[in-house]
């Protein structure tokens, strides 16, 4: 099956085995001119499987059954991360929240409660406050400024909306007893930022990731929120980080 995608700014044309990868991204659908196509094979979805069986048993679980229709749609948003470093735009794990249409970008180790937060964004700002991306944003990042992207890969919850928004700031969160942030300096956050990047096999194409992570620092303020997911955090988050 075939049909074209408006994902970040680019039309992907997706050429699949399987129908659930056009049912996840049926509301990114489009008629515009192909900027780049993603075709998927089998092989494909054999390499989806055995990362998640080895991520399995490095996590000391049992191994997990996913069906080859979702096997592909992860295949495909790994093409699409790949592609779109050629323009500029990575992929980042984290939880993207706009409030009066600027972006703010939540992320942490597993379990920390990003997505928790940015529930707590929404219930503090209401009508304000629009989720962008709950799980795995697109970045455009240039020499001025950041654009976060709203993408059909937005976690388990799909939370997310089809929108662009400047991101103003990344906030990397930690537990605490009480809430507080803190800018941080740019060594201080690459640690984080490398590990929740898109990191592809390719060494050009994994050159020119550092090197727009290195911009991505630049370009937008960093911060750490120690927080107890009261929602006073979104207050505390907010105000700390205009």
């Amino acid at each position: 099956m075939k049909r074209n995608y408006k994902i970040a700014d680019k039309v992907v044309e997706i050429n699949s085995i399987y129908d659930e990868v056009h049912e996840y991204c049926a509301g990114y659908q489009t008629d515009e001119p192909v900027d780049y196509c993603v075709i998927t094979t089998n092989a494909d979805i054999d390499f989806e499987r055995e990362k998640s069986a080895r991520e399995d048993e490095f996590e000391g679980r049992p191994t997990r059954n996913f069906s080859d229709g979702y096997l592909e749609e992860l295949a495909v948003y790994r093409k699409i991360a790949e592609k779109m470093i050629d323009y500029d735009t990575i992929l980042f794990h984290g939880s993207v929240v706009a409030v009066d249409g600027i972006g703010y970008l939540f992320t942490a180790e597993s379990g920390v409660g990003k997505s928790t937060h940015t529930r707590l964004w929404r219930e503090y700002f209401g009508k304000r406050a629009v989720m962008v991306n709950d799980d795995k944003p697109l970045l455009h990042i240039t020499d001025s400024d950041v654009i976060a992207y709203g993408t059909p890969y937005n976690g388990k919850h799909r939370i997310g909306s089809n929108i662009s928004v400047p991101l103003k700031a990344i906030c990397i969160l930690r537990r605490a007893a009480d809430n507080h942030i803190e800018p941080i300096t740019q060594e201080q956050a690459y640690m984080m930022l490398l590990q929740q990047v898109y990191r592809p096999a390719d060494s050009v194409k994994m050159m020119t990731t550092l090197l727009l992570i290195d911009r991505l620092a630049d370009t937008v303020n960093l911060y750490q929120l120690g927080c107890n997911m009261d929602i006073s955090a979104a207050k505390v988050a907010y105000e700390g980080m205009q």
